[in-house]
């Protein structure tokens, strides 16, 4: 990749490498330099501009991050679209993540330029939560590095999410004089919150005598009752393999595979197996909410991987859970995790179509009315929820979106403009959605491609709080908003949208390059519509192909 100060003559195709602020126009730093721009440049009086130039072999920086999200996410992940040569991975459901350290490794040693940051191995995470990050840090990457990673991955993915397996747990706890009924109970409230965290259920519970044979019909009754996790609460903690937690498993017919932990707390903790089901002899802190042994260990098992005696061995590194005064919260506790945004899609689709003289929503293009094609691309994309906003002929166009999973507000005066059916859209939006897209209806070549690009670019603390495509360095739509606009926008009136917001937050605007000019292309009219499709109007159909 050639860097550096480039004769604007060489800039077309450059990646800008600086922002640049000229009298009428901000050129922000990534901008692939146009044809037109680079004259803009030029008219502005520059000669020279510093960017970066790919040269034969280089990949740019959101393909060459994209192609290693794909190589490395294994299942239980979304991949975001990339932007600004990074890729967002999240999981796609609630259980353990699961990372292959030593490959990671691997793959970051490969080159300076490739990089994978993921959560600690074995992180329990929930659904929509961030799992890892890929970024490209210059704005290509060699081809030869990237060919490298994907082969690095191709044998098994790097990373992936075990879902919870929703294990139903038998609990056993031992008896001795002296022992508090509140002890018992204080046990069996933690234990069962402990399960629920992992999408487990404690199914039931034994209280016995501490002795090896009470313990061990205890344990035989639970597991024939069905359950698929035996957990066992000495009385007195387990000081030995032959001691009466142990010796009760082994009288049950089952085995002692392991005993004791390099974690504290929670070494005293004992792993076994009953006819194929795990069992576990519970440390004393496994009486108490805190984080201890015993819940990493949970965490394996409620996701469906085998725990072995190594495996229990090789927790000693981070093994120290101890809270000393001096240490600080861990980050979990912290801080809220990284989770994908909460993107709430709003489908204008109210207007009179006075220029196309007739509901341009429903023309036939291809077979498909025009509104469906655009809420077929909100649908097939990463946003949460989809609601399309209708007014004029609105149970005809309610019979056009017929079956699919989208919410229809109407848009009482809707013939008042598109500020009035942007405010009943805007009205109806979930309370939990961190933002809102707004897509025009007649815009049938916006695919969910350009939204998740949009998406993928949604940063509000980092700046980027309202996101619009552009193309050629022209703005298009839809435009994505942080949800800290929605009151400025439930005040807009007339016809022209929200456009007068962009101007007033301009040091919020992030403008997301496109690959074509879909996002710029409306239909109107009944021209815009047939050039559309390359045939003619006959009879309100469009005749021709796509």
């Amino acid at each position: 990749m050639r860097f550096g100060p480039l004769p604007l003559a060489d800039a077309a195709g450059a990646v800008l490498a600086h922002s640049l602020k000229l009298r009428d126009v901000t050129f922000r730093k990534g901008r692939v330099l146009s044809g037109e721009d680079v004259a803009t440049l030029a008219a502005a009086g520059l000669d020279t501009v510093v960017a970066a130039l790919p040269e034969p072999g280089d990949v740019a920086e959101d393909e060459a991050a994209a192609r290693l999200a794909r190589a490395v996410a294994g299942p239980g992940l979304t991949v975001s679209a990339a932007f600004t040569g990074r890729v967002n991975l999240f999981a796609a459901v609630a259980g353990l993540a699961v990372v292959d350290r030593e490959q990671v490794d691997r793959l970051n040693l490969l080159h300076e330029s490739l990089t994978l940051a993921t959560l600690p191995a074995h992180t329990p995470v929930e659904a929509g939560q961030m799992v890892a990050t890929v970024k490209v840090i210059p704005f290509a990457a060699p081809e030869t590095a990237i060919a490298a990673a994907e082969g690095l991955a191709a044998p098994a993915p790097l990373l992936h999410v075990a879902p919870w397996q929703g294990l139903r747990a038998g609990l056993v706890q031992t008896l001795l004089p002296g022992l508090k009924p509140t002890v018992l109970e204080k046990t069996q409230a933690a234990t069962r919150d402990r399960l629920a965290g992992v999408g487990a259920i404690l199914a039931a519970e034994r209280r016995v005598p501490h002795e090896a044979a009470a313990v061990a019909a205890a344990l035989t009754d639970l597991h024939d009752a069905g359950c698929t996790l035996l957990l066992v609460a000495g009385a007195s903690a387990i000081t030995d393999r032959r001691d009466v937690v142990p010796a009760g498993i082994g009288a049950a017919g089952g085995e002692v595979l392991h005993f004791g932990m390099p974690v504290d707390p929670g070494n005293l903790l004992l792993l076994g197996r009953m006819g194929g089901v795990p069992v576990l002899g519970l440390p004393g802190c496994a009486r108490s909410p805190r984080l201890n042994g015993f819940d990493w260990v949970l965490h394996r098992l409620a996701a469906g991987l085998e725990v072995t005696g190594p495996d229990i061995m090789r927790l000693g590194v981070g093994g120290l859970l101890s809270e000393i005064p001096t240490r600080p919260l861990p980050r979990a506790q912290a801080t809220t995790p990284p989770r994908a945004p909460r993107i709430a899609a709003l489908v204008l689709a109210a207007g009179l179509s006075r220029r196309m003289g007739r509901n341009k929503l429903l023309a036939d293009v291809g077979g498909v009315p025009l509104v469906t094609r655009a809420v077929d691309a909100a649908l097939a994309s990463q946003v949460r929820s989809v609601t399309v906003v209708v007014g004029h002929q609105q149970d005809a166009v309610r019979e056009a979106l017929a079956g699919r999973a989208v919410r229809t507000v109407e848009a009482a005066e809707h013939a008042a403009g598109l500020s009035a059916s942007l405010k009943a859209g805007l009205r109806a939006l979930p309370e939990d959605a961190d933002g809102v897209l707004v897509l025009l209806g007649d815009m049938p070549r916006v695919g969910p491609a350009a939204i998740d690009r949009l998406i993928a670019a949604y940063a509000p603390a980092e700046g980027r709080a309202v996101c619009v495509p552009t193309c050629r360095g022209r703005r298009g739509n839809p435009v994505l908003w942080d949800r800290r606009f929605v009151a400025e926008m439930l005040d807009l009136t007339g016809d022209t949208g929200a456009k007068a917001l962009l101007d007033r937050h301009a040091d919020l605007v992030c403008e997301v390059e496109m690959p074509d000019d879909g996002v710029l292309v409306d239909v109107d009219t009944p021209e815009a519509l047939a050039a559309l499709t390359g045939g003619a109007i006959t009879g309100g159909a469009i005749m021709g192909g796509e």
